[in-house]
């Protein structure tokens, strides 16, 4: 951001940004589908974005290095030009964030649908959202959370009744000698999924699994 009285601090993150690289071709070539950790994210293989961060952070150590003014003086000269670089630079750093599907493609598909509508709409297609889908949305609810410790099995059954989709899981209710084996049954909207919905309405019963009386019934 500032001229340096040295170019030590550019040629230091040069020197910062070429172990970067070095180190990000390394795991890729031993360990490809392991995490480098790249912006704290421990679950994410090294991809193309992380090379392009590290040599950007190379680039601009030697731009510092190499600087011969400060970059205000040429920013007064060009104030058009500096303004462009300025809007490129952020839209660059935008497109280089770890994850782009969380912090702007999915909002901005997520408003597309709001504004144009869902396109198989038209078609009376909402029923087509598939069940994995809801299930995706429904794990990710606070009516999972709520229910998710008396369920002790993956879906058991599933069936569409008046716009609802029903899941059904096996579990246990209660502990020690009071435990019984029940039914979870998670009714959801059937046309929604995460491209339509953030947090859906969840009907929650559980129902005893022997004699079909209802244990506990939530919204």
């Amino acid at each position: 951001m500032a001229l340096p009285a040295t170019p030590l601090p550019g040629a230091a993150a040069a020197v910062l940004g070429a172990g970067f690289l070095g180190y990000l071709g390394y795991a890729r070539a031993a360990t490809p589908g392991s995490s480098c950790g790249c912006t704290a994210r421990q679950d994410t293989p090294p991809t193309w974005r992380a090379f392009v961060r590290a040599a950007a952070v190379l680039a601009g150590g030697a731009a510092a290095a190499l600087a011969q003014r400060p970059w205000w003086t040429a920013a007064a000269r060009q104030p058009a030009a500096a303004v462009c670089l300025v809007l490129a630079a952020a839209a660059v750093l935008t497109a280089l964030r770890a994850d782009p599907d969380r912090w702007w493609r999915m909002p901005l598909r997520r408003l597309r649908l709001r504004i144009a509508g869902h396109p198989l709409t038209a078609t009376g297609a909402s029923a087509a959202v598939p069940v994995a889908a809801t299930i995706e949305l429904l794990e990710r609810s606070r009516a999972w959370q709520g229910a998710s410790r008396v369920v002790r099995s993956a879906l058991l059954d599933h069936w569409d009744d008046g716009g609802w989709r029903i899941l059904q899981f096996a579990g246990v209710y209660g502990g020690g000698a009071k435990a019984r084996p029940v039914l979870v049954l998670f009714a959801v909207d059937a046309a929604a999924s995460l491209d339509t919905v953030r947090e859906p309405a969840v009907r929650v019963s559980v129902i005893d699994a022997d004699s079909g009386a209802p244990v506990m019934a939530t919204e």
